[in-house]
């Protein structure tokens, strides 16, 4: 993993904990702007808290394929004490090392791009890697469903089934949320489990705001020779009460008034949990 610090974080009790932390963390980050990719931090929450709840920190990599979602792996970081509060404080502003869209110099992931649709190559490049060299490293890579537009998410996929890269798992964001509108209203993408598996891959069709469901998902894809992919079906205005209903996922504005409740709210929900 691409960490600065020596320390690794203790493994976490509770992954659902760790969900609400990242709420609240990706909520405080996008307080100062008032706006920002928080919808993609509510919707890949548990997801992440999953992962990283299991991640082998010096043998494991993790790919945020989409660069906009990097939000939601900063505040998993920031919530496991990996980012100091000032970094997280300073993200998306002009010369903070914690970009708005993650780049080649992001830390905490091993790999992340601007443009949609490339990250399942690195991932598999990774897995790949392992395979030949005999390590038992994971890859786990963080995935969009309207990167499923992208013609190279399935050259990748296609790859990483033919090598049965059996290290490889793909969580797939089901979110039916792009810069355009619903991703339904865009482009017709269902059925996509059958897709995959059309793939070659296993598939997994969950409700990506069960954190029990995407840590039982992640151990029965360890057990799989083929690649796996995690179809996450998630909202992204999960999670947080206080957003209007015709909130804009994608890009929600968070005025002061409504930072205020929103971090007041999830403070309230990691409290009691």
């Amino acid at each position: 993993m691409n960490l600065d610090a020596e320390t690794r974080p203790s493994p976490m009790a509770d992954p659902a904990r760790l969900a609400t932390g990242i709420r609240l963390k990706a909520a405080e980050m996008i307080a100062p702007q008032g706006f920002g990719y928080l919808g993609q931090a509510l919707s890949a929450a548990e997801q992440l808290a999953a992962v990283f709840s299991v991640l082998d920190w010096d043998r494991d990599k993790f790919v945020c394929s989409p660069g906009h979602y990097i939000i939601a792996p900063y505040a998993a970081a920031g919530a496991l004490g990996l980012l100091a509060q000032e970094d997280l404080g300073s993200y998306g502003q002009n010369g903070s090392r914690l970009e708005a869209i993650g780049t080649e110099s992001s830390p905490i992931v091993d790999y992340t791009c601007g443009s949609l649709g490339q990250g399942l190559s690195a991932a598999a490049g990774f897995a790949l890697a392992n395979k030949l060299r005999g390590s038992t490293g994971r890859v786990y890579a963080l995935v969009s469903d309207g990167e499923m537009e992208e013609g190279q998410t399935w050259e990748a996929a296609i790859f990483a089934a033919h090598h049965q890269l059996g290290q490889l798992t793909v969580l797939l964001d089901a979110n039916n949320s792009q810069v355009d509108g619903p991703v339904d209203s865009i482009t017709t993408l269902e059925p996509i489990a059958d897709k995959w598996r059309a793939f070659g891959w296993h598939v997994l069709d969950i409700d990506g705001h069960d954190i029990t469901a995407v840590s039982a998902a992640l151990a029965e894809a360890a057990l799989e020779a083929r690649p796996s992919v995690i179809v996450c079906r998630t909202s992204t205005v999960h999670g947080l009460d206080c957003l209007p209903e015709d909130a804009d996922g994608h890009f929600i504005k968070l005025p002061p008034q409504l930072a205020t409740e929103a971090i007041a709210e999830l403070t309230r929900k990691l409290e009691t949990r």
